[in-house]
């Protein structure tokens, strides 16, 4: 292949990683603790990791309108509360507490807001939203962390120790477009001991497709390029 080709291909393909990278959380308002928002249609895959709390526990996506929540998808159900009672911190595991592949997949229309519900048996019902979660002061509480990959470290998973980092952890945007991000949550169970283990899973967004369209076309557009002035250099 021509030298001068294969750059422009190389440089092409180098601006369509930068518009799958960076560039890619401006299309979002929020994916955090303050909520869930984003200024155009957005699929999210989201995989299961592990459970640490004592009770059977359901993941969902609510629509929020003030503080009317409608529950529009229903990600992760436990069917039971632990692979094996209180055993590592009540671990529940892919296959064993979660049944299927661990993998649930929800498109967040735009300009709607969202929030994650985890329903926890006696626990009751937390959100990834800070501010829904009211207590008796009518104030919310943070039962929700979102992070990158050092947070997955920083959970102590197997531990009692509480979660003591978990205002450094409220917004996951930058790496859900990049690698992904963790979202963990603590149920309020065991005297709300914030040690956000309970339920674990990882969200990631899913590339645009035009995306992938324009780099085709970009491509395509070299090689015709190259083929016009490979026939001009030929009649001359």
């Amino acid at each position: 292949m021509n030298t001068k080709l294969l750059s422009a291909l190389t440089a092409t393909a180098a601006v369509t990683a930068a518009m799958l990278g960076p560039a890619a959380p401006a299309h979002a308002f929020s994916f955090g603790t303050n909520g869930i928002s984003f200024r155009e249609d957005t699929s999210v895959n989201f995989n299961f990791k592990e459970s640490h709390g004592m009770y059977q526990s359901s993941l969902g996506i609510y629509n929020v309108n003030g503080f009317t929540l409608s529950k529009v998808a229903e990600l992760f159900s436990e069917t039971k509360s632990s692979d094996n009672g209180g055993a590592n911190e009540w671990k529940g595991t892919l296959g064993n507490t979660v049944l299927g592949s661990g993998t649930a997949a929800f498109t967040f229309l735009a300009n709607q807001v969202y929030s994650l519900g985890l329903s926890s048996g006696a626990a009751g019902m937390v959100y990834s939203t800070s501010g829904l979660n009211l207590n008796v002061a009518s104030t919310g509480s943070q039962q929700a962390v979102f992070g990158g990959s050092p947070l997955w470290s920083a959970l102590g998973k197997e531990t009692t120790n509480s979660f003591q980092a978990a205002g450094n952890f409220t917004d996951g945007i930058g790496s859900l477009f990049n690698g992904g991000t963790t979202i963990s949550f603590d149920d309020r169970g065991n005297g709300n001991d914030a040690d956000f283990q309970d339920f674990t899973v990882t969200a990631e967004a899913v590339p645009e497709p035009i995306t992938m369209t324009g780099m085709a076309l970009g491509l395509g557009g070299l090689i015709a390029a190259r083929r016009r002035r490979r026939a001009s250099n030929t009649a001359s």
